[in-house]
């Protein structure tokens, strides 16, 4: 636990740090041979304070060694992350070539491309091999979203729809289960189902096909209205365990201003589907967006009731407001707090759009809701 940030007294929750301990971070940058470049990569906006501190370490033991600064926060952020980060460059642009440019500057090697960046099927495979053991593989099959959620920023992250073809994801499947052990592989798509007929339906075929006692986990939502017989089906007979649907709201008449992506019917049918196929309530789940500019508290109880009433798992996802994506405005409107002060301020755990009549004991009951334990 440490202190919370200026202007989140109101919260009434701990705020705390997580990842190693300071003193372990340390040794490991001094038993290492100097760099010529330290480059960092950064997830969510409001977990900079995390990059800040791991850039001034950095800079205490390797003080004349540029650091250069990528991933969500600096293209999100790249004003702030120049002004606060610590960081020497910072690199909002989602393009290998700014990266391999600056390597080239401060080594005097300018590598060349080992792929090719308009094709998936030829990128290197991540090294999860470092780690000491791969509990679990992340597999990214496609990148880029035909839909443009007004919450959502895969739009202005990824511009470029670009997927991979069935035979290459099953090699890199084949390759973590017979080399290392791993049974458990997480899609990290922001549309697997998207165009199916093009892409998942090939690719859930070819897993099938393979036949490899491994297991499939979509944490990241499908798509509901993708969602058929076969589809279903095809998902089950290869080995999917976890499935989480995008609904988001079960206020269909109201969802405009979201997405068009999911109607009633969709939702219905979907979980028909999957139930048909052989899956259970604990093994699929819908996200339900709470948090929203405007949203009314009772939405969220009747959306919460609606997937308990289809049998299956309602799985609340707070909302935190995304710089670039068309909800920005009216969040910073919404808040109580001053959303383009600070980026910490957009932490979806303190609810920041909730101006009005906001209660914490509101929210424990919608979890406690979610959970069953009040039906």
């Amino acid at each position: 636990q440490i202190p919370k940030p200026k202007g989140m007294e109101d919260v009434s929750r701990h705020y705390c740090r997580y990842g190693i301990k300071i003193k372990w971070f340390k040794k490991d940058l001094l038993s290492m041979k100097k760099p010529d470049l330290i480059f960092i990569t950064s997830l969510m906006t409001y977990w900079y304070p995390g990059i800040m501190e791991t850039i001034k370490i950095i800079k205490e033991i390797f003080p004349h060694v540029p650091v250069v600064l990528g991933g969500i926060y600096a293209s999100l952020c790249t004003e702030h992350a120049e002004k606060y980060s610590g960081a020497d460059y910072v690199v909002a642009e989602r393009s290998e070539d700014a990266v391999l440019k600056l390597a080239g500057e401060h080594t005097g090697y300018f590598p060349a491309y080992k792929f090719n960046p308009h094709d998936l099927d030829t990128y290197p495979y991540p090294a999860f091999d470092l780690q000491n053991k791969i509990a679990y593989v992340p597999l990214l099959t496609s990148k880029g979203c035909p839909f443009s959620c007004a919450y959502c920023a895969s739009c202005f992250l990824d511009p470029k729809r670009m997927i991979r073809g069935a035979k290459s994801v099953v090699k890199e499947i084949k390759f973590w289960h017979e080399k290392y052990d791993v049974t458990d592989f997480v899609f990290y798509d922001d549309a697997l189902l998207a165009d199916s007929k093009q892409h998942a339906i090939p690719l859930l075929e070819e897993i099938i096909g393979a036949g490899l006692k491994v297991r499939f986990h979509t944490p990241n939502a499908l798509h509901i209205r993708e969602i058929s017989k076969q589809i279903a089906s095809l998902m089950f007979q290869a080995g999917f365990k976890t499935l989480r649907l995008g609904l988001e709201t079960a206020m269909f008449d109201l969802r405009g201003e979201m997405d068009t992506k999911v109607g009633n019917n969709d939702f219905k049918q979907a979980v028909i589907c999957l139930k048909q196929a052989g899956f259970n309530k604990e093994q699929i789940g819908a996200y339900l967006l709470a948090g929203l500019p405007g949203q009314e508290m009772d939405s969220i109880e009747y959306s919460i009731k609606e997937v308990l009433r289809q049998n299956i798992t309602p799985l609340l996802a707070y909302y935190s407001p995304i710089p670039h994506t068309k909800l920005w405005s009216k969040a910073v409107d919404s808040s109580r707090y001053d959303l383009n002060l600070d980026p910490v301020f957009t932490n979806n755990a303190i609810f920041p759009c909730q101006k009005e009549n906001f209660s914490w004991e509101k929210i424990s009951y919608l979890k406690d809701l979610a959970r069953g334990d009040r039906q």
